[in-house]
Formats: structure tokens, sequence, C-alpha cells
């Protein structure tokens, strides 16, 4: 798993590894981490899954979260509690271990997702009871024991990213063009609080012409360059299915084009 890791950014000229660890135990995890770096030092910004906030539930749990709300709301924030302290109770033992062997994790993605390509699942106010408060308590505690915090969340993050900027990630990702974020617009709104990540269309590179994918990897350098702060990627995953030539084509354009002069 770890050289699989190590090929495929060293083939595609990636600058972090995002591991999904199989399985997810501690032990096994930390030693595939420390594989990755006897490998290859610190040649990696090496990240994995970090997030314990409430996302968007399934279709079969939608209702059932949503008369919580309503009918518990302090049922669900003991909840809420209860999972963010089993997160940074974890994110200890990688603490521990990277103080101890001088190597470890660099950082958490929290990738709950919050928002359709309307606008978040919960209204604005109920986010700012249920979510914001835990978001802010476990981005705090990850930033105290020395990790980088990426928040990722897909959709129209616009009615709530006041208050996901308010919680202090070191950058935020996906700025989904798809659900109408504009990276230009957060750029001129938070750029010198957070290192933006993204943005080139996921569905474009799945199917759009070589045309409209070079369109749209030059909209993302143009927008989030300027003033540095910015990470190029792509607005999601490279989900299997998409064409990989696609993908390839996006790589080339930021390669000639995202060039700092």
């Amino acid at each position: 798993m770890a050289s699989i890791y190590i090929r495929t950014a060293e083939q595609y000229g990636h600058s972090a590894i995002f591991i999904h660890p199989n399985p997810d135990d501690i032990e096994e995890t930390i030693r595939l981490v420390d594989l990755i770096r006897e490998m290859t030092g610190d040649r990696y910004f090496i990240m994995r899954h970090g997030d314990a906030t409430f996302s968007i539930p399934s279709g079969t749990e939608m209702f059932g979260f949503a008369e919580r709300l309503a009918d518990d709301p302090a049922g669900l924030k003991r909840e809420a509690q209860a999972n963010v302290d089993r997160a940074i109770r974890y994110a200890t033992e990688w603490q521990r271990h990277r103080d101890v062997r001088g190597m470890g994790l660099d950082g958490f993605a929290l990738c709950a997702d919050y928002c359709f390509n309307v606008g978040p699942f919960m209204s604005p106010a109920h986010f700012h009871e249920f979510v914001t408060p835990y978001l802010a308590q476990i981005t705090k505690a990850y930033r105290e024991m020395g990790f980088y915090v990426i928040k990722h969340t897909d959709g129209n993050i616009m009615p709530i990213i006041d208050q996901l900027a308010s919680t202090n990630p070191h950058a935020l990702h996906s700025l989904d063009p798809q659900a109408g974020v504009d990276i230009a617009v957060v750029k001129k709104m938070y750029g010198d609080q957070l290192c933006l990540i993204g943005n080139v269309n996921c569905a474009m590179l799945d199917t759009g012409t070589p045309e409209q994918i070079t369109e749209a990897v030059r909209s993302s350098l143009q927008n989030g360059m300027p003033g540095g702060g910015y990470i190029f990627s792509t607005s999601n995953c490279i989900y299997t299915g998409m064409p990989l030539k696609s993908y390839e084509l996006m790589l080339e354009v930021w390669r000639r084009e995202g060039v700092y002069t």
C-alpha cells in the first residue's frame, strides 16, 4: 500500500499523499505512514481523515436527524461532543508517535460534507449551534498538537463560509464550481486568512472536451494563484471511471501555466 501511494504521487507530481488506511487501525496506520516516510523522507505532506462533526446524513437517516434537531437538541450536542473528544484522543496517539519517532502525519483533512449544490443541509442557524462550535474545537486541538488542518466540504458553502472561516483551519477545499462557488470571490473574501485549495471542476474532467478542461484549469490558476496562499487541485477526488487522459491534460496545463514569475 505504501508503495502504491508513492508510485502514484511520483507519477503525477503530487505534493501530498492522502492515506485511506485499510484496516483503519492505529498501529497498522502508523506503520503505513512510517513506511512512506522511510521511503520518501519529507518529500510529501502526509494526511488522513480527521473530521468528527456531523455531515449530510444518508437518505435513510435524514428525517431522523431532522427530528433530533427539533426534539433532542441536547442529546445531539452530547453526541457531537463525544465524537470530537474521541477524535482528539485518537490524534494524541499520532502526536505521541511523532514526538517519539520524529516522523508521522503532517495533518488532517476534515472531510465531513455539509452542503448540497443548492446550499447547506442545515440552516446557518442550526449549523452555528450543532456544527461550528465542534468544528472549532477539533481544529484548535489539532493545531495545538502541531498538525495542519484542511477543511473539505463540497457544495454551496457560501451561506456558511463565514462560520467555516471562523473555525480557523489552515486551508479550505473544495470551493465547488458545480455548486456555483467562485474561487475568485472566496479569494477576495478570505485569501489573507486561509489557504485555498481547488477548484478544477470534476464534472468537467469527467465529461468535458479538451478545450473545456483547459479553460477550467486556467480559470482555477488565474483566480487562485495571485498573492500566493493557494494549492492547485481538483474540486474533489479523481474517482473511479474518470478518463485518465482528462486528468493528465489537467496536469499538463498546470505544469505549463501554473508558474509564478
